[in-house]
Parts: C-alpha cells; structure tokens; sequence
C-alpha cells in the first residue's frame, strides 16, 4: 500500500518523537535512576510534542515506555526498579502523531557492563544489521527473520 507524501511526513513526525525519546532516556538512564523515573522523561517528550503513547493503557499496560532491565525479556513495566552499574536495559518507545505510529526498542548499558553483556549488545546489534540489508523490494519478511536468525543463532543466542 503506498502512502502519499502527507502521510510519510507524518510518518516521520512519529518516528521523530520515538527517536527524542530514546535520546533523552538514554542520557537520563544512569545507575541509581529508577525505570519509572525514564517513563517521566518519556512523558514529558510526548507532551512536549503533542503526541499519544502507543503502549499507556494498550490491553491495561500502566506506562508509555516499556523498560526491561537485565533477565525481563520484553514489555517490562517501568517501577520502582533502580538501575545499577552492569545493568543492560532494553528500552522501547512509541508514540503515535495523527493516527500514524512510531516504534522502537533498543539496548542500553548502564555504566561499565560485563564482556558477556557487550557480546549480546553486540550481536543483537549485528541481527539488525542483517535484517536492514533484507529490507527490499522482492524480499519477504520471512527472508529478514532469516537473516535476524542466522546472526543471533552463529553468535550462540536465540530469538525470542
């Protein structure tokens, strides 16, 4: 389905906002700092730029951000968890500008994190790497999950 020029822009706004999100919860996310903290931070962007959260209230979720930190695999609920040095924080944000969404989720390190963490970081990194080189006109999406796959597998990780 294309979409016309209007609704890319729109698009873009989205992923703009997704975007300054991270940015300014990254710099916020250091030890002693809770996750409930970043979904503040995450907020106050969202008001900033007269945009709605894609995940506060979706099926009941308290938050608009989703906070992971270290073993909680996905859709972690910000709280009273307070990051320490070492942590790894998987991080995803979304806001949604005119009915249009932006998505993402990343990894973060918080301070000085073990070999074994870089490694994962790393890896996962790699993963996207090789799912984006995927990303054209032919390709299926089974072909992107493939190559995510392939990495994380050759890495000695699994897909969740």
């Amino acid at each position: 389905m294309r979409k016309s020029k209007e609704e890319i822009a729109k698009m873009r706004r989205a992923g703009r906002v997704v975007a300054e999100m991270h940015e300014k919860c990254v710099a916020a996310a250091k030890p002693g700092v809770t996750t409930l903290d970043l979904d503040k931070v995450a907020r106050e962007v969202l008001d900033t730029r007269g945009a709605r959260s894609n995940f506060l209230n979706y099926h009941g979720f308290p938050a608009v951000i989703c906070t992971s930190p270290n073993d909680v695999i996905v859709h972690g609920i910000p709280g009273d968890y307070v990051l320490q040095e070492g942590d790894i924080l998987s991080l995803d944000c979304g806001a949604i500008i005119e009915g249009y969404h932006g998505d993402a989720a990343g990894t973060i390190p918080i301070g000085h994190v073990s070999e074994d963490a870089s490694r994962l970081m790393k890896v996962t990194d790699e993963s996207l790497q090789a799912a984006i080189e995927q990303i054209r006109d032919g390709n299926r999406l089974s072909d992107i999950g493939h190559a995510v796959q392939t990495v994380a597998e050759a890495g000695g990780y699994s897909v969740v």
